[in-house]
């Protein structure tokens, strides 16, 4: 009976928005990080699910993936919510389940053929402070523990940003010239205190309207600028620092993606980085990302609006960032399902109502976050920007192999 009940909900909310599913906000809260206070929850909300399991710094978008959190991980934590009402009620549902009982009829014969899921899901990642120096498994990695392999990338929205935080600079790889022997003996002094493995690497200041594509393999330390982050749906990583604003790192996140018959063993360490990938040269050429026009701007200033893309290295995911112009109504065509998150403005997305908040209680629903289906995105979405002065601004995240990222 509950399944019928969910394949009932999913398909009337699917009928509803007329191929665009509505979605509730998705906060994720994470021990080791500070608040950065960026992402428009209430101020008194940051730390409303208790101290131990700290303040909220994140927001998932379009998520079927768990947030893996330890033993006080919340029931559905990091799973986005679709909300159907009926004009009296209201109901709530995993876009996970709905997807597993819409299928092709949501995101695609494509990708529910060769996933059987949504293979992606973004986020806000919102911390005071930097993160310690990691990396993410590839394929063949992760599948020593189980999971896949963790692509993802960084953009920078500047509607977020209006403080950078305590460090806004992310260190990348690790400097050529340096020594495998060099690194590996860092990570032997992981519980030493500071391993000072970042004295191997180089940092990168972060700018705001830009980005950075960080395959597996590849170490990074993510700085305090607000991020938007489309990831492939994995949560595999291991932290390579041990000592990050003072403050220690436990060891057991060292050997976090290591096979238990391999923990202690540092040479399995070594074989998660991407040696080639890390020491490169052209690190900036290579893996910084400004957006690029989706066509030509002038012709879509015409046409009353710009698109970029944002994130378009990755295989695994891409992003674009969508501004309609004030006054102005278009229909934006895309090959592809995506999810998107609305960053600027007020007004009409086919059917529903859109706006940007800018205080949300912890467990209030709002109107800035969407699910488009593959035949809604084909058919074209049609946007009105009511507004003389404002535009409105949405980032929009797609899953693997997009038909339209040609570059």
């Amino acid at each position: 009976m509950e399944t019928t009940e969910k394949v009932s909900v999913a398909q009337k909310a699917l009928e509803q928005g007329q191929g665009i599913l509505r979605l509730a906000p998705t906060w994720v809260p994470r021990s080791f990080c500070v608040p950065g206070r960026r992402i428009k929850l209430h101020p008194d909300d940051y730390y409303v699910l208790g101290g131990e399991r700290g303040g909220i710094d994140e927001r998932w978008l379009s998520s079927t993936t768990p947030a893996k959190n330890g033993p006080l991980t919340g029931e559905n934590e990091g799973l986005s919510q679709v909300v159907y009402s009926d004009g009296t009620t209201e109901e709530k549902i995993l876009l996970k389940d709905a997807i597993d009982e819409l299928k092709g009829d949501l995101i695609g014969d494509r990708l529910w053929n060769e996933y059987g899921a949504w293979p992606m899901y973004s986020k806000f990642f919102d911390n005071m402070g930097p993160l310690p120096h990691h990396l993410h498994h590839n394929d063949e990695q992760a599948a020593l523990i189980g999971q896949l392999g963790k692509p993802e990338a960084y953009y920078f929205p500047p509607q977020l940003n209006n403080h950078g935080g305590d460090f806004p600079y992310t260190f990348i790889g690790i400097a050529p010239g340096t020594s495998k022997e060099q690194i590996k003996e860092c990570l032997q002094n992981f519980t030493k205190g500071d391993n000072k493995i970042t004295n191997y690497s180089m940092a990168y200041r972060l700018e705001p309207g830009t980005g950075w594509d960080v395959p597996p393999g590849l170490l990074h330390a993510p700085g305090s600028l607000c991020t938007y982050e489309p990831q492939k749906a994995s949560d595999v990583f291991a932290m390579y620092q041990s000592l990050v604003n003072e403050a220690i790192i436990p060891e057991e996140l060292l050997w976090n993606g290591t096979p238990k018959d391999r923990i202690g063993d540092y040479d399995q360490l070594m074989e998660a980085i991407d040696w080639d990938l890390n020491v490169d040269p052209q690190m900036m050429a290579n893996r910084y990302m400004v957006p690029k026009p989706v066509k030509d701007t002038a012709e879509m200033e015409a046409e009353g609006y710009r698109e970029v893309w944002v994130c378009y290295k990755s295989d695994a995911f891409s992003a674009k960032e969508l501004t309609v112009l004030p006054g102005q109504t278009v229909t934006i065509k895309d090959s592809a399902a995506y999810g998107i998150i609305v960053m600027q403005g007020h007004g009409k997305m086919g059917v529903w109502d859109i706006e940007t908040p800018a205080l949300i209680r912890y467990g209030q629903l709002t109107n800035d976050e969407f699910f488009i289906s593959e035949k809604a995105a084909v058919e074209g979405v049609t946007i009105v920007n009511p507004s003389s002065t404002d535009p409105i601004v949405m980032l929009k995240h797609f899953g693997p192999a997009n038909p339209d990222l040609v570059l």
